[in-house]
């Protein structure tokens, strides 16, 4: 169970990569043997971010295909508002006032 609660963490960690290249232009002033450390870790989060852009829902889809599945959903979104609003019209529920 541990496994899955991991999985939400990491798809909500935020993927900046300023502070990383914050930390590299430091070490580079510094004429630090640390940069090839940070810049390590830079293509480290690149590829954990190439690898979640991956796995998104659509990425395999073309745009005029997510242009068609978006007004699909649009519609259905409409027709239901629309039934919803007749079944609100329909007043089914009243209930008696008690005196």
């Amino acid at each position: 169970m541990a496994a899955p609660q991991q999985r939400e963490e990491k798809e909500s960690e935020d993927c900046s990569l300023l502070p990383l290249v914050h930390d590299i232009i430091k070490c580079m002033d510094k004429d630090s043997p640390d940069v090839h450390q940070e810049l390590a870790k830079l293509k480290v989060k690149i590829q954990e971010a190439r690898d979640q852009i991956s796995t998104m829902p659509g990425v395999d889809s073309s745009p005029l295909e997510q242009q068609q599945q978006l007004a699909t959903l649009r519609e259905q979104v409409r027709t239901k508002n629309q039934l919803l609003q007749k079944y609100k019209g329909l007043c089914m529920f009243d209930v008696p006032k008690a005196s």
